[in-house]
């Protein structure tokens, strides 16, 4: 997943007070809370089935299993399917799972998109150990974290009708099946393919979002999350508005007033296939030796030992902040 291309120091610019109210005083904290605990919980029933790899059991089970959730939570839910290839030629069974929030009668709210992906990665080819690289990665907080999160925003949305918005989640599929650290080929091209088959679909083009949120690795310890570049080049003002909400929800030192990485993701073809201005809220560690993704990305240890309920939370409460208030 997500190539680092760049990393740009941002000079001058400190971080953001950790106070419930943000600079702004006409913004204040909304009272609705988001449930870590919940969150926590729906990550770890995806770890359950196992590694939800293409192809896999497990990832067939998986995927019935969000999509009954969202069902649960009052969304209409569409399943995209499409056989898609990946970079070694593998036919890869894959499912976006779209789910929309049932109409309402305020039909001026404006429409957002919020989205991450639910497969997990078939190898751990960034592992320590050599002899780990051809197994397959349990995705915690690689795949299962952006999903729980979404689906406890998709609870509370159910629960309190109050939103400025009105959201849509898409789960991307066939997301981590790019080239292999130790392999051979190079493309870039092998990543997010599941988000490259819905950017170009008609769902993508009618969706008629304002804009889009991608949550890519939002439950790691001790995570930080620095503005991605890419997210900047298309979507300035999101990254802004959506850093701000993070401020005023009381959580402006995780996320951080600085420029990370460029980085090839899902929201790469939501901004440059469907159009649509789409950020990426990832996990950047820029001290970490093994990867500025953190320890544990593409690794045998990407598991629930390695979640934190407080990273869920700063994630989460942001977007409750956000989808509250717009």
């Amino acid at each position: 997943m997500r190539i680092l291309l760049l990393i740009i120091c941002a000079l001058g610019i400190s971080a953001c007070s950790t106070t419930k109210k943000s600079q702004d005083s006409s913004q204040t904290a909304v009272s609705i809370r988001f449930d870590a605990d919940s969150a926590y919980a729906f990550c770890a029933a995806q770890c359950d089935f196992g590694p939800r790899t293409m192809n896999s059991e497990a990832h067939e089970r998986c995927g019935q299993w969000i999509a009954e959730k969202f069902r649960q939570y009052g969304c209409q839910v569409e399943l995209q399917q499409a056989d898609l290839k990946g970079y070694d030629g593998t036919l890869l069974k894959s499912t976006n799972i779209i789910a929309r929030q049932a109409a309402t009668a305020d039909s001026q709210k404006p429409r957002i998109l919020v989205c991450a992906h639910w497969d997990s990665r078939p190898w751990a080819d960034n592992d320590l150990d050599e002899e780990n690289w051809h197994k397959p990665v349990l995705g915690a907080n690689d795949g299962a974290s952006g999903i729980a999160v979404m689906l406890e925003l998709a609870r509370i949305l159910q629960q309190h009708d109050s939103a400025a918005v009105t959201v849509d989640f898409v789960c991307f599929d066939a997301e981590d099946w790019g080239v292999p650290q130790w392999s051979n080929e190079a493309d870039a091209d092998s990543w997010a393919l599941g988000a490259q088959h819905w950017a170009s679909s008609p769902q993508a083009k009618a969706g008629g979002y304002q804009y889009g949120i991608l949550l890519d690795m939002v439950g790691g310890q001790g995570a930080k999350f620095y503005r991605e570049l890419i997210s900047m080049q298309y979507a300035r003002n999101i990254v802004e508005k959506v850093w701000q909400a993070a401020n005023t929800a009381g959580y402006g030192s995780v996320f951080v007033q600085k420029d990370g990485g460029m980085i090839t993701d899902d929201h790469v073809p939501v901004n440059e296939k469907a159009n649509i201005p789409c950020i990426d809220i990832i996990n950047h560690y820029p001290d970490c030796p093994q990867s500025s993704f953190g320890p544990t990305w593409h690794t045998v240890n990407d598991d629930m030992e390695h979640i934190d309920k407080n990273t869920l939370h700063a994630v989460g409460q942001t977007l409750v902040q956000l989808i509250y208030t717009d």
